[in-house]
């Protein structure tokens, strides 16, 4: 089998699904792939020696995810133009001493939310956060026709970072950025609302707004996957809203790096399978 190397740099990603949804998919390839998990504590790690580490090592690349999908953009030698347009990089390539970097999770969104909410309505969305994989989940929504979208940050310089980004390549009017206090009256004539801030991951839980700002009719994407079912899935499927989690997301992201990384196409409805698998005992599955 063909050794393949490589691995995923953040903080908190112990109960990470993806190594053995890499894995399982090299071995279908007859790869002998390794995915390293590199868990760092907090956003203040030395990103640039983690990444030159791992390339020292003879891994192929890493994907980054929280907290330094953002952070890591000036440490790399070339961007996508799609990762140039986001502003934020999930996956790092190394490639003839240089390190490359592309964006897979405004893919991931897209497909996440094709396959889990048919026919919803986008003409007016809300989304939690604004850091590195809101950035992408921003410019997943516009670049599918979300009418307006208004991202809604507790940090007024990520808050208007991302509202420059996204207006270069986007209509100015068809972008809006809030306060948390601005959330009420941002949501009052919302079609659907994502939750793309970590309130509801393992190690930050809870919910990312009150539950009475969720209004009937509204749709709810969390792109959290570890828990399954995160709190705000629960109050709004509780409420009789759709809503959906961040696994096919994971999946979707996962199975466009796993390409970038190998030069091999994966099966996504496998991966998908794989994913449910690793979730058994949930109540809710991602169907292929």
């Amino acid at each position: 089998m063909k050794p393949c190397r490589y691995g995923l740099i953040g903080s908190g990603i112990g109960a990470s699904l993806s190594p053995s949804l890499h894995e399982t998919e090299g071995r279908r390839h007859g790869l002998d792939l390794s995915y390293r998990l590199i868990d760092v504590a907090g956003a203040t790690a030395d990103l640039d020696r983690l990444l030159a580490e791992a390339e020292a090592g003879g891994l192929v690349g890493v994907n980054v995810t929280h907290p330094f999908k953002q952070r890591v953009v000036g440490l790399l030698d070339e961007l996508s133009p799609q990762a140039r347009d986001i502003g934020a990089v999930n996956t790092v390539v190394f490639r003839g001493g240089r390190r490359l970097g592309f964006n897979t999770d405004a893919y991931g969104f897209t497909e996440s939310f094709r396959l889990g909410l048919p026919g919803a309505a986008v003409g007016r969305v809300v989304q939690l956060g604004a850091g590195g994989a809101g950035a992408a989940c921003a410019f997943a929504q516009l670049s599918a026709g979300v009418g307006h979208l208004t991202v809604v940050d507790p940090d007024a310089g990520r808050r208007g970072l991302l509202a420059e980004t996204l207006s270069m390549r986007f209509e100015v009017e068809r972008i809006a950025v809030a306060p948390p206090d601005g959330l009420p009256a941002a949501l009052e004539a919302a079609d659907g609302l994502v939750n793309a801030s970590p309130v509801g991951m393992l190690a930050t839980p809870g919910l990312p707004l009150p539950s009475a700002l969720l209004r009937p009719g509204m749709w709810v994407v969390d792109i959290v996957y570890m828990p399954v079912e995160t709190r705000l899935l629960r109050v709004a499927r509780a409420s009789g809203l759709r809503a959906i989690g961040g696994a096919a997301m994971c999946v979707f992201q996962a199975a466009a790096a796993f390409e970038l990384f190998t030069g091999r196409t994966p099966d996504t409805g496998r991966m998908l399978a794989h994913l449910n698998r690793l979730l058994r005992g949930s109540e809710r599955h991602v169907h292929a």
